[in-house]
C-alpha cells in the first residue's frame, strides 16, 4: 500500500488551497471571457478579415504579375515603348471607341 501520509502543516494546506482557488478563479475568468458572445464574434470577425487580407494579397500579387507581363509586351528593357506593338493596339482601341460612339449615336436617333 502506498504511503499517503501528508507531512504538511494545516497552515501549508490552507495556503495551497488558497493558491488553488486563485488559480481556478483566474481560469474561470479566462473561460468566461473566451466563451462570451462578443469575444466569439470578435474572433470570427478577425478570422474573416485575416482570410480576406490573405485573399486580397494573393490577388494583388497576381494582378501585379499580369501587369508586369503586359508591360513587358509594350516596353523594352530600357523603358522605351515598343512602337511595333503600341501602334496596332492604339489603332484597335480607337476603332473600338469609334464603333461604340457610332452605336450610341444610332440609338439616340
Amino acid at each position: 500500500m502506498a504511503d499517503t501520509a501528508d507531512t504538511r502543516t494545516p497552515a501549508e494546506i490552507e495556503a495551497d488551497i488558497r493558491r488553488r482557488r486563485e488559480v481556478l478563479a483566474e481560469t474561470l475568468d479566462e473561460i468566461g471571457v473566451r466563451v462570451h458572445p462578443k469575444t466569439i464574434v470578435g474572433d470570427a470577425k478577425a478570422k474573416v478579415v485575416s482570410n480576406i487580407d490573405h485573399t486580397l494579397g494573393r490577388a494583388y500579387v497576381q494582378v501585379n504579375r499580369v501587369v508586369s507581363d503586359v508591360r513587358a509586351q509594350f516596353v523594352d528593357e530600357d523603358g522605351a515603348p515598343r512602337l511595333e506593338r503600341v501602334v496596332p493596339v492604339a489603332l484597335v482601341a480607337v476603332g473600338l471607341v469609334g464603333l461604340l460612339a457610332l452605336g450610341a449615336r444610332r440609338r439616340r436617333d
